[in-house]
């Protein structure tokens, strides 16, 4: 799993009440790697860590945590027959699941997200190993520290602003707190080109984004290719290609090195490679790229968002959805001067906004809107309409 590494929180985070973070998992060694981890952290702490799925649901009035981080596979109540029960005892409870790499244990953080998880987390297969315990690590506290930025917002009635945790390249914006305030943002008249192609970019609240919006947009995939980079995983992308094939009716796999880029498909980057299009002959090809992580990430948004523009030059709308970070601000931008043009998903839509709210501040984005308009507004403009 790759995400964006984020910069130490600054003094705005310590003004707020640390989150109070419940670790369940039946490991002993992976419960106490956890808590460390959090403890080290100035802005969250840990509530409670607890070995079974059924110790959660008994304790979890007592314990009131802000966020769950909660195994898959554990004896007497496992996370997914645990979860329906934590979240009727606590409505807010943030759930991270977290699982181990398999095919099985991807299939039920699907289910769980769908069950109202709010994210999921690969964990590493062998945590003496130290780079992978250093992913895990850092992707886990991003997850906790970004995910309960909405729960600080409910408690304080004020939407406070996290400083990034990593690394001080990462300069993403931060988001704007008010919709107020996000209707002011910039926004570029369309394009009078007419989009030859749909790219969308996504993270943390993707899967969902992403199942409801090509649920909608049928019309628009006969029209055109769509081409997809959501930060995940191997495995989670071959089971998040077969998801997205069944909720739009419509050819969607894993893009295939050398494979034709056609309309009425779609392409979705797999985990742990980047995906870009290229020119072969007088068609259009996809091209996988095992190089290093961009924007930390792998696969990345940027690689995509920039590929097309040798490709259909300015004939391009990228749509940027909810996730962490800033990716796919960068080639949005590209994408922009070429001609083309940019979609972001709103804030208050978002479960986090990261990278749309990075696009919407850099005043790329033609339109910012909730995800329930964004498939309407692509059906028009496929259609011929850019108002």
């Amino acid at each position: 799993m790759s995400t964006a590494l984020m910069n130490p929180p600054g003094s705005d985070t310590t003004r707020y009440e640390p989150l109070r973070v419940m670790v369940v998992d039946d490991s002993v060694v992976i419960r106490g790697l956890i808590s460390r981890w959090i403890e080290a952290e100035p802005d969250m702490t840990v509530a409670a860590s607890l070995r079974t799925g059924l110790d959660a649901v008994n304790q979890i009035e007592r314990i009131n945590p802000d966020v769950a981080v909660l195994d898959i596979e554990m004896p007497e109540l496992d996370g997914i027959e645990a979860l329906p029960q934590l979240l009727a005892k606590k409505r807010n409870l943030i759930v991270i699941m977290a699982s181990t790499l398999t095919r099985r244990n991807a299939e039920i953080s699907f289910k769980a997200m769908s069950l109202g998880a709010a994210d999921y987390i690969p964990k590493s297969e062998s945590t003496r190993e130290s780079a992978a315990a250093d992913i895990f690590k850092h992707d886990l506290l991003q997850k906790i520290r970004h995910l309960g930025m909405k729960v600080r917002r409910l408690k304080t009635g004020g939407a406070p602003s996290i400083a990034p945790l990593g690394r001080p390249r990462d300069t993403a914006p931060r988001p704007v707190a008010t919709v107020a305030a996000q209707a002011q943002l910039v926004k570029r008249p369309f394009s009078a080109i007419t989009p030859r192609v749909l790219l969308i970019g996504s993270s943390t609240g993707g899967p969902q984004a992403l199942m409801a919006l090509v649920t909608e947009i049928g019309a628009v995939i006969d029209r055109v290719p769509v081409l997809i980079t959501q930060h995940m995983p191997p495995t989670f992308t071959t089971i998040l290609a077969e998801h997205l094939a069944r909720a739009s009716k419509r050819p969607a796999h894993e893009g295939i090195d050398g494979e034709a880029v056609k309309p009425g498909q779609i392409y979705l980057a797999p985990g742990g490679k980047h995906m870009r299009v290229v020119k072969q002959g007088a068609g259009i090809a996809i091209a996988l790229d095992d190089g290093p992580a961009v924007n930390f990430c792998k696969p990345a948004v940027d690689p995509l968002f920039n590929s097309a523009i040798d490709v259909w030059q300015g004939a391009i709308l990228a749509v940027v959805l909810t996730g962490m970070g800033s990716d796919g601000m960068r080639g949005g931008k590209d994408i922009v001067a070429a001609g083309g043009n940019v979609i972001a998903q709103d804030e208050a839509s978002s479960v986090v906004w990261g990278m749309p709210g990075a696009a919407a501040n850099a005043g790329i984005c033609s339109a910012i809107l909730p995800l329930n308009q964004i498939a309407p507004k692509l059906v028009r403009i496929f259609s011929g309409d850019r108002s």
